[in-house]
């Protein structure tokens, strides 16, 4: 199985929506962005989480290509922009610290 920050790197979506996700990707917020979409209680670490939005992100750009009438183009953005700020996050927690 390949690792998180791999399977997050390996993802292709169409060009403006990764440019827009990466925008927005600097204004997240977990305790806000994570709550709306995970539903509101206690939030998992930053590694359940990426798991979560992986999944959901993945039915959702399905429903992009499907070209289903139940795709929410504002969702999808929603989706990644929190995959990519759960990513930093991740990221950050696995790197050693200087001292």
């Amino acid at each position: 199985m390949q690792d998180l920050m791999t399977m997050i790197t390996t993802l292709r979506r169409p060009r403006l929506l990764a440019r827009a996700a990466k925008f927005g990707a600097q204004d997240y917020n977990r305790d806000r962005h994570l709550q709306r979409i995970l539903g509101y209680g206690s939030l998992p670490g930053s590694g359940a989480a990426l798991m979560r939005l992986m999944d959901m992100e993945k039915e959702v750009n399905e429903q992009r290509k499907e070209e289903d009438a139940s795709y929410s183009l504002v969702r999808h953005l929603d989706l990644l922009i929190a995959l990519l700020g759960e990513a930093q996050l991740y990221q950050a927690s696995r790197a050693p610290h200087l001292n």
